[in-house]
């Protein structure tokens, strides 16, 4: 065949160029993704200047998108065992791929600062922090769950912290 009509046929390329050509859409595109990921609209920290409706509208289109649950952390920068959790899931990356993959994560703040009282008053009275709720990807509340259970001495219990997100993981 003519170099030139090989060059013009996407169909002549070779097998070895077209595997080559094929690694180098993958990475870029897996590239992409982390980018992404990295960039996430939703706060990693408790900030008290978002806006938590906005954020929670974030976190339902993202839910709705990836057909995962919310999982909304109310909590503060103040908060022990709020830096506890972050720790935990560090450390126990198993328990943060079954998070993650079923949950999108949502921090909610509650402090001096702002206490977000207008927009947690649509959901049960928080007794302690952290505190979850988890929704479905229409916003739907389907739990209130106290932390403490899931604490074990000065940490968290990893069988417990398991049980609840198996038990509450989109299905």
């Amino acid at each position: 065949m003519d170099t030139k009509l090989r060059q013009m046929n996407p169909r002549c390329i070779r097998p070895a160029r077209r595997r080559f050509l094929a690694g180098v859409c993958a990475l870029v595109a897996s590239q992409r993704a982390a980018a992404l990921t990295e960039r996430s609209p939703l706060p990693t920290r408790f900030d008290p200047a978002r806006d938590p409706a906005r954020d929670l509208e974030t976190a339902l289109q993202i839910a709705r998108t990836t057909r995962r649950r919310v999982l909304a952390e109310v909590g503060g920068e103040w908060c022990t065992w709020c830096h506890i959790m972050d720790r935990f899931f560090a450390a126990n990356p198993d328990l943060q791929k079954i998070r993650d993959a079923n949950f999108i994560v949502l921090k909610i703040n509650f402090s001096k600062e702002n206490q977000n009282q207008p927009f947690l008053a649509h959901w049960p009275k928080v007794a302690g922090y952290p505190h979850f709720f988890v929704l479905d990807a229409n916003g739907r509340l389907l739990k209130s769950q106290d932390t403490s259970v899931l604490e074990a001495a000065k940490d968290y219990d990893p069988i417990a912290f398991r049980a609840f997100l198996l038990e509450w993981s989109q299905r």
